[in-house]
C-alpha cells in the first residue's frame, strides 16, 4: 500500500500523506516514498510542490509502533532509519522549486518539523503544532535545526522542552507558520497562493530559493557579496529581460 500519493496540475505538483489511519505518522517506509516523491517532482516540469495529507492530521510524527519494533536493533539500524527522514528534510532544502505545507488538524514532532522543512507553512485555523518527543524519552534532533532557524532560541526550546500545544495563530506569531486561513477558505487561499507561485519565473525562483538558504552559513558581509553575485547572474536570464520589457513597455503606454 502506497504511503504517500502524487499528483500534478498543470505547474502545480502536489504530494499527499496517505496513512490516515496511523494519523500520517512517519515511518522508514513512508520517508522513503516521500524522498523518491520531491525527487521526482523537482525533476517534472512543475514550478511548485504542496504537500498536504489524507484525514483530519497533518502527521502525528514518527510512527511509534514502527520505533516499538526496532528497540533492540543495533545502533547502525538506528542511524540508517533516522537518516531516511533527515534525507526528506534536505531534499527539501535542496529543491530549486517551493515546497508548501498545507497543513489542517494536528503536525506533532516529526510532522511539526516535516510542515517546518517546507518554505511555506499555511495552517488551517484548527491547525495544531507540538514537540511532545522530551515527554516520551527521545529527542526532537533533527527538526531542531529547522525550528531554530524559524522562531529563534527561546521559542524553540520552550516548545522542544515543554512539548506544550500551539494554536495556529501562536505557530504564526512566533514565526512557525507563514500564514493562517480559515477552514472556510483554505483550499481556495492555498490554490491562488500555488498558482502565484507557479507562474513566477523559473530561473528566478531557483535562485532566490538557493541564495535564501545559502544565506545560513555566511556573515553579513559573505551573505551580500553572494548576493552581489546573484543579482548580476539574474540580469543575464532571459526571464530577467522579459520581464523588464515588460515592465517597461507598461510605463510607456
Amino acid at each position: 500500500m502506497n504511503r504517500v500519493k502524487i499528483s500534478a496540475d498543470g505547474a502545480i505538483g502536489r504530494i499527499t500523506l496517505a496513512r490516515p489511519e496511523k494519523r500520517n505518522a512517519l515511518d522508514r517506509a513512508t520517508a522513503d516514498e516521500l524522498a523518491q516523491a520531491l525527487f521526482a517532482l523537482s525533476e517534472s516540469p512543475v514550478s511548485v510542490v504542496a504537500l498536504d495529507a489524507e484525514g483530519p492530521d497533518f502527521c502525528a510524527g514518527a510512527d511509534l509502533e514502527a520505533l516499538e519494533e526496532m528497540l533492540d536493533a543495533d545502533r547502525g539500524a538506528h542511524i540508517e532509519d533516522a537518516k531516511a527522514l533527515g534525507h526528506v528534510f534536505h531534499t527539501i532544502r535542496k529543491m530549486e522549486k517551493p515546497v508548501v505545507a498545507l497543513v489542517k488538524g494536528r503536525a506533532f514532532a516529526g510532522g511539526a518539523g516535516l510542515a517546518t522543512a517546507c518554505d511555506i507553512v499555511l495552517a488551517q485555523e484548527d491547525a495544531r503544532f507540538a514537540y511532545p518527543e522530551v515527554a516520551i524519552g527521545f529527542v526532537p534532533a533533527m527538526v531542531m535545526t529547522m525550528l531554530r532557524r524559524s522562531v529563534g532560541e527561546k521559542h524553540a526550546f520552550d516548545l522542544v522542552s515543554t512539548g506544550r500545544v500551539l494554536t495556529a495563530d501562536e505557530a504564526e506569531r512566533i514565526g512557525l507558520v507563514s500564514r493562517v486561513l480559515s477552514a472556510a477558505e483554505f483550499d481556495r487561499e492555498a490554490r491562488v497562493l500555488l498558482d502565484v507561485l507557479s507562474v513566477a519565473p523559473i530561473s528566478a525562483m531557483a535562485a532566490t530559493k538557493q541564495l535564501f538558504y545559502k544565506l545560513d552559513n555566511m556573515g553579513f558581509l559573505d551573505g551580500i557579496s553572494a548576493g552581489i553575485i546573484a543579482n548580476a547572474d539574474a540580469r543575464a536570464t532571459e526571464d530577467f529581460r522579459a520581464g523588464v520589457k515588460r515592465f517597461t513597455g507598461r510605463k510607456k503606454e
